[in-house]
């Protein structure tokens, strides 16, 4: 199994283990470190909606509290499932987005596009125009 299989397969596992009780639509997701390693993280939904959590943040979460700072992030890869259990196209959400993007431009994001393919693309073709910390000075 080629790298980019083993992350596929980390992050479908991810998803198989989500807490969707409502929606049924689980989310898995890997982030992958520049210097080797992975985390993983899945949604969790809440019966107060706006209280549930992506996969993505989750994982990039995971990837903070074991790095104990910034991690050098390579890639992220996000698995859907739907309620059947087959997978199904879901791209990064806005909030996710804007989280990768603040760890870098260049982190590559795969993940099953509309038309069924599975893709991967940095996350400033996702968010072309994020906002970044620069604003805040």
């Amino acid at each position: 199994m080629d790298r980019g299989e083993s992350l596929h397969e980390l992050a479908r596992a991810a998803a198989a283990r989500a807490h969707a009780p409502y929606s049924g639509f689980r989310v898995g997701a890997v982030v992958r470190l520049a210097g080797g390693g992975s985390h993983v993280g899945c949604n969790v939904e809440n019966a107060a909606f706006p209280l549930s959590g992506c996969a993505e943040r989750h994982a990039l979460a995971a990837a903070v509290a074991a790095t104990a700072g910034r991690p050098e992030i390579e890639s992220v890869t996000v698995v859907a499932l739907g309620p059947d259990g087959v997978e199904v196209p879901a791209p990064p959400c806005g909030a996710c987005r804007q989280q990768i993007v603040e760890f870098g431009p260049a982190i590559r994001v795969g993940f099953m596009a509309s038309d069924g393919r599975r893709i991967e693309l940095p996350v400033a073709e996702l968010l072309p125009h994020p906002f970044l910390p620069a604003a805040l000075r």
